[in-house]
């Protein structure tokens, strides 16, 4: 039996508001942003897809009488908040602006989603190298538990020596090959800024004005989503700041309960470990491996997996991208060109566009659905039982099992031929397993 190790859930800030009242203050943030959605999702024809036209642009700053730039501003919010969703050329509104005005759980989800992708909504500036600004992205929850912690004002001194001391451990991290003896760094040449700031002696200042920098972008960002307020010299986490660092915590709590070992394994041992469990309990395995990751890692190795021979772990990982949610859309959307991952893609992205998981299926060309019934089969013949593969017939499109073959030998899915051979041994009627071995011999032997 899986013992689970549990430590108590963090409870939430003292002074934290009731739901309603956060929900009224991520409305509030937001409030541009619905107002852009609603104008974007009632308007026909093309322009308002990504980046917004020039001539939508001008469109939507007359009718809600605002200017260009807080348009352009609310469109991005709207987008990242998951308020709108884009088809072609023609947005929609998203769920959680359906559910806006009524439901406080997709208001603060919505908020959640934005407050995540601060560094989105506030552009890092444009000279300063990518793997500092991701460096300094990744240090900020420590800057954040910090302000929690301190249920006030925080000096910039203050969180400006954390971000320092975090963004130096990630480098320490992060170094995989350490000089051992008799070996040196490699010199920096004196020509190159780098080595002239060195021969100066001005190395470490340097460091510290890009650090400061970084942090002025940080915290400009956090304010920017409503996470936090800027004072002369210090910040503050506001209401839903304060609430939305318990919650990840939480998330951290919920990791910690996980079986045994579950989250420290790679994506596929702990989505074969999820395999046998039934859909509650696996969302919850998948949120816990999941807070123990950053979104982006997370997600790579999830796809990496998806792109491998097994398709039961490839049905698997875009269950946990499921749950993952929005931060994952961009990835899913890029992978909707791979054969092998476009049916899983396409469903993915329906049901988070709001499609009913029942009709998703319709966004799939025949051909799709047929590979995808093949991958399926695929995974149900390496792990499932040999019941389940006949039952699995059932659910082709195509109602008939000669017209199934036909559309089966044409898709050229990999394992069509052990797919085809596992069904027929475990059918039990003897003429349509054999016209099962027949049509496994042809794709075998490339006949008609």
């Amino acid at each position: 039996m899986t013992t689970r190790r549990t430590r108590p859930a963090p409870r939430p800030p003292e002074g934290t508001p009731p739901r309603t009242e956060l929900a009224r203050q991520a409305r509030a943030v937001l409030a541009d942003a619905v107002r852009i959605a609603h104008w974007a999702a009632g308007t026909p024809g093309p322009g308002t897809a990504a980046p917004l036209a020039a001539h939508a642009l001008e469109r939507a700053a007359t009718a809600l009488e605002l200017s260009p730039a807080q348009v352009r501003a609310g469109w991005d919010r709207a987008r990242l908040a998951g308020l709108i969703e884009l088809h072609g050329d023609t947005a929609r509104p998203g769920w959680r602006l359906r559910a806006w005005d009524r439901d406080d759980s997709a208001v603060l989800r919505g908020w959640v989603a934005l407050f995540d992708a601060w560094s989105l909504v506030h552009a890092a500036p444009a000279d300063i190298e990518a793997g500092a600004v991701a460096e300094a992205v990744e240090a900020v929850p420590q800057v954040l538990s910090l302000l929690q912690l301190s249920a006030g004002p925080v000096t910039v001194p203050a969180l400006l020596d954390l971000l320092g001391q975090r963004v130096a451990e990630l480098q320490e991290e992060r170094c995989e090959v350490p000089l051992g003896p008799g070996r040196t760094a490699p010199a920096t040449p004196a020509d190159t800024p780098a080595g002239a700031a060195a021969e100066n002696g001005a190395g470490p200042a340097r460091s510290a004005d890009l650090n400061a920098l970084l942090l002025d972008w940080a915290l400009e960002g956090l304010a920017a989503v409503g996470a936090l307020t800027l004072g002369n010299g210090h910040a503050t986490l506001t209401p839903l700041g304060n609430w939305a660092v318990w919650v990840k915590l939480e998330q951290i709590c919920v990791a910690a309960q996980s079986p045994a070992g579950n989250i420290e394994q790679s994506a596929a041992d702990m989505l074969l470990g999820c395999a046998r469990l039934t859909p509650g309990p696996a969302r919850d395995e998948y949120r816990a491996w999941l807070a123990a990751r950053t979104v982006g890692s997370a997600v790579a190795e999830l796809l990496a997996v998806a792109r491998g021979e097994d398709a039961l772990l490839r049905g698997l990982a875009f269950e946990a991208l499921r749950v993952v949610g929005a931060p994952a859309e961009p990835e899913v959307r890029a992978v909707v060109t791979e054969p092998s991952l476009r049916p899983y893609a396409l469903l993915w992205l329906a049901e988070y566009e709001g499609n009913d998981p029942d009709d998703a299926q319709d966004v799939l060309s025949r051909e799709e659905s047929t590979w995808l019934w093949v991958d399926t089969a695929a995974a149900v013949a390496d792990h499932g039982e040999i019941g389940l593969l006949v039952r699995h017939l059932d659910s082709a499109v195509q109602g008939t099992v000669p017209a199934l073959l036909d559309e089966v030998r044409a898709v050229g899915h990999p394992r069509t031929v052990q797919v085809l051979v596992a069904l027929a041994a475990a059918h039990p009627d003897p003429a349509l397993a054999k016209a099962v071995r027949r049509a496994a011999f042809q794709v075998h032997t490339g006949g008609a």
